[in-house]
């Protein structure tokens, strides 16, 4: 006699139009930089299925690419988050804002 359901996509006892983002989605974890303090969640491909812009290269991220979500430590809610490619993610201290100088290496 089987105790439960099986495992499926939805876990073992989610159901059809359940709301499991921590089953899909990676875990939240805090990122400290000079840019701030950053909350960020891993998504894998298989839970991407929405077309997203990265701030970071300003180009598309298209359903089943994994990459990430940050949102300021400080938000309330979904409408600071930001879909970003992993490596533009990781260098977006690195990039030139219009109206400052660049760094340079060193300084």
């Amino acid at each position: 006699m089987p105790r439960g359901r099986p495992p499926g996509p939805e876990g073992p006892a989610g159901g059809e139009g359940t709301d499991a983002p921590g089953l899909r989605l990676g875990p939240e974890r805090a990122e400290s930089a000079p840019d701030g303090e950053w909350m960020i969640r891993l998504v894998p491909g298989a839970a991407s299925t929405k077309t997203y812009r990265c701030p970071g290269c300003d180009q598309e991220i298209p359903p089943g690419t994994a990459h990430l979500v940050a949102w300021p430590a400080g938000s309330r809610g979904p409408a600071d988050r930001r879909h970003w490619h992993n490596p533009c993610w990781q260098r977006r201290l690195q990039r030139h804002v219009p109206g400052r100088p660049a760094r340079r290496a060193g300084r």
